[in-house]
């Protein structure tokens, strides 16, 4: 794939996501782009790049996608900052809904993977709301179909749960041969479908959370598109809503328009 080859992919994908490959990635993005091309017979980039933009039915650029975005993550992730949430934010939210019965909590796990950030953050629901007037709910939404459907299965491989304590490995998990199955009940407490970060029409429809986690997601997207995503979190996000990022990124520097909050455990933004 020669420079000018990569560039015109890269800026064809940004316009479609908002994610964007420095030139650094080539070889990344050529060995994938390689991979997709082998996949449908085709041997040249040109033919490629072509046949995909006019697939009306978008499948291969979704495959392209799929090969592009596969993220590693693991249970209980960055755990000081879940920890915040449960002992610092969760009882505040709580704390609102002081006139509902039951209270009624809404959580985004945006750019979800392969669900490990969902079912954790089901899990602590689940611990922190034991015996409490609280109904919950949780929407986990990816770019990628692939990590979809594997997070919709629950079935992952001992490296995933190794930070799982085993109180919860044993309460909210099944030993599966080799591998670790959520328990039905879990699942069926998580929404998992399809949602592109800058498809305006389908992020509008994103409305009253109570906190969004969306953690080293933003990393790949640049400034203009890193200030879009904000803007449809903040609409997202109920009054007093709260986003998580990722421990290295900062709201701070994508958009003014969020509340810093420093907690014992971590530092959060609010609506």
């Amino acid at each position: 794939m020669t420079i000018e080859e990569f560039v015109k992919l890269r800026d064809y994908i940004y316009r479609k996501t908002g994610i964007y490959f420095e030139e650094k990635k080539l070889y990344y993005v050529e060995k994938r782009v390689k991979a997709r091309m082998r996949a449908v017979n085709l041997d040249s980039f040109r033919t490629y790049f072509a046949w995909m933009r006019f697939d009306l039915s978008g499948r291969e650029l979704q495959e392209l996608l799929n090969a592009l975005t596969v993220n590693e993550t693991y249970f209980f992730r960055e755990y000081p900052q879940l920890r915040c949430f449960a002992e610092e934010v969760l009882p505040e939210i709580l704390q609102s809904k002081n006139g509902q019965h039951p209270k009624r909590v809404r959580l985004w796990s945006a750019g979800c993977s392969t669900g490990e950030e969902a079912y954790t953050l089901a899990i602590i629901m689940r611990e922190m709301t034991k015996g409490l007037p609280v109904t919950w709910e949780i929407h986990a939404t990816d770019l990628n179909t692939d990590v979809l459907e594997q997070a919709k299965k629950g079935l992952y491989g001992g490296r995933a749960v190794k930070d799982v304590p085993d109180v919860y490995l044993a309460r909210y998990f099944r030993r599966v041969g080799e591998q670790f199955e959520v328990h039905p009940e879990l699942r069926h407490q998580i929404l998992f479908y399809r949602l592109n970060l800058l498809d305006r029409e389908n992020m509008r429809k994103m409305a009253d959370f109570d906190a969004i986690f969306c953690r080293n997601v933003l990393i790949y997207f640049d400034d203009a598109s890193r200030r879009e995503v904000a803007l449809y979190f903040y609409d997202a996000l109920r009054k007093g809503g709260f986003i998580f990022l990722g421990h290295s990124e900062s709201m701070s520097r994508i958009t003014p328009i969020f509340r810093l909050r420093k907690f014992k455990e971590a530092i959060i933004y609010q609506k």
